[in-house]
């Protein structure tokens, strides 16, 4: 896991980038940046974020999302992000990314991820955003899963 530092400066990012595009907040607002920290971590949706490569690296993920996608921190932050989804829904999640890209965010995404170890699952009611600094700079893209419903083989 990087620092508790980094972490932190990416909470910090993850909600204010969610509070300018949605209009609403990722933890209760009046919480300091190293409880807002802990809120996400112990937060019962999954969150995972990723950077701005050609070929994104997932660059974060809580608990929830590490153990949805059955990984452990290391080999998480290794994946590129299109791995996520299975070879014939990763058109559908390119769209979505070019979505997110030109709109800031969505809050409607629903589809079908896989874990690690092979199973399935439908995501619904999902808010992807871009993750965007007060000077405009833009960190890559996240994702709050609220809601997911595991698949038959």
């Amino acid at each position: 896991m990087p620092d508790r530092s980094w972490l932190i400066d990416h909470a910090a990012l993850l909600r204010t980038s969610y509070r300018r595009l949605t209009g609403t907040d990722l933890v209760a607002p009046h919480l300091s940046p190293a409880a807002a920290l802990e809120a996400l971590l112990t937060a019962p949706y999954a969150l995972v974020s990723h950077d701005t490569r050609d070929d994104p690296i997932f660059n974060f993920a809580n608990p929830a999302a590490l153990a949805l996608f059955a990984m452990d921190w290391p080999t998480f932050t290794a994946l590129p992000s299109r791995y996520s989804a299975e070879a014939p829904n990763r058109e559908e999640r390119a769209r979505l990314l070019q979505r997110v890209t030109d709109h800031g965010y969505i809050a409607d995404y629903q589809g079908i991820r896989i874990a690690r170890t092979g199973q399935r699952f439908r995501v619904s009611g999902a808010t992807v955003w871009n993750l965007v600094d007060e000077t405009g700079a833009c960190h890559g893209q996240a994702a709050r899963l609220p809601r997911w419903e595991l698949l038959p083989d």
